[in-house]
């Protein structure tokens, strides 16, 4: 299958069997991805890794997810919610490394109480930093109202991950209740992304169930979607929930890591200037992830900036990384020397080109 990947990485259209063959193409081979990946990376987007100083605001969740943490039937987590001076000190303290922007980021809520203190804080952050600090928001499914009140507050980039494009899958990996409805998420990134928003989303790789044609599903899906940024990773099992009890599955580890370096590079060939994260997950599997990620075409990374007594309240998946305190003189957390030719992009939002080419496509 793999003897055609040289001839396919020239190809200026991908379909879905080209999808699928380089999804599987013989180890060998991959580097020549990587770097067909990296390059178009360098020459659509530029060479530096942006950050998304990561606050996660809160760990309580209406949601139920059966692969999460988080989730509402968890009874193992303490629950937190961040208080407002705990949110604009990390904010500032973002802005004073030069980050350029932050992700607030929470387990979902829809109450009044919620809702409003998300504004004023968005709206808070924009007015102490001058206009000049990007605020990216991940926080779940909300009405359109919602959506459009963050976005006037100041927020301008939102990350919805639609997890699995398969409904099939969606629903095999979620409870079947009115509050885990595959077309109402799907909804609610066509609202994210007719509001104005930088629109991301991502998926999981690795997930039981999943076929290698839903992986190339899930790239068709984003490609036709117009996504603005991505954010994806490897499943990793979390013990308190309904598909990670029995533990992590090691031995399939390092084969969903080294799926998801494909479909980071996949997704580089095919939506050429667009944002794609390198995800703490990927961190969490080999202490080099994020830096193998940005050689294979990410070039986003989102350092924790969460007060450290709350990080092991957000575990999302477990093994997590438990970052230190940030360090001022590596402010990334990367390893720049094993990815030559890249540097910080500081002082920056660090906007996709996609989206303001989208938006003049109007």
């Amino acid at each position: 299958m793999g003897s055609g990947i040289p001839e396919l990485l020239d190809k200026k259209h991908h379909d879905r069997s080209d999808i699928m063959a380089l999804l599987q193409c013989r180890e060998e081979e991959a580097p020549l991805l990587f770097r067909k990946a990296a390059s178009v990376r360098d020459r659509y987007v530029g060479t530096h890794v942006y950050l998304r100083g990561l606050i996660e605001y809160s760990n309580i969740c209406g949601k139920n997810c059966l692969y999460c943490g988080v989730r509402r039937d968890n009874v193992r987590i303490d629950r937190y919610t961040l208080t407002r001076e705990e949110v604009l000190e990390a904010a500032m303290t973002a802005y004073n490394l030069s980050f350029g922007s932050i992700a607030i980021q929470s387990g979902e809520n829809s109450s009044k109480v919620f809702v409003d203190t998300i504004e004023e804080l968005v709206r808070t952050i924009r007015e102490m930093t001058d206009g000049k600090l990007g605020i990216t928001l991940s926080l779940g499914e909300q009405s359109r109202e919602t959506y459009q009140r963050w976005f006037d507050a100041g927020a301008h980039r939102y990350l919805l991950r639609i997890e699995a494009s398969s409904e099939a899958l969606y629903r095999r990996v979620h409870p079947d209740d009115d509050m885990h409805r595959y077309h109402r998420r799907l909804e609610c990134l066509k609202v994210i992304q007719e509001t104005g928003y930088q629109t991301g989303t991502g998926v999981m790789v690795g997930l039981p169930f999943q076929t290698m044609g839903d992986l190339a599903d899930d790239i068709i899906f984003m490609r036709d979607f117009d996504i603005d940024m991505c954010g994806m990773g490897p499943f990793i099992e979390h013990t308190d929930t309904p598909l990670g009890e029995r533990g992590t599955d090691n031995l399939f580890l390092k084969e969903r890591f080294n799926l998801t370096l494909r479909m980071i590079a996949i997704l580089r060939i095919i939506m050429k200037d667009i944002n794609i994260v390198a995800s703490t997950a990927m961190q969490t599997i080999d202490p080099a992830g994020r830096e193998k990620a940005i050689s294979c075409g990410a070039n986003v990374v989102m350092p924790n900036l969460t007060p450290a007594r709350y990080r092991a309240g957000y575990q999302i998946y477990e093994g997590k990384p438990g970052y230190r305190e940030i360090n001022e003189s590596n402010v990334s957390g990367l390893n720049l020397d094993l990815i030559p030719g890249m540097s910080l992009g500081l002082g920056t939002w660090g906007d996709t080109p996609h989206f303001g080419r989208r938006i003049n496509a109007r």
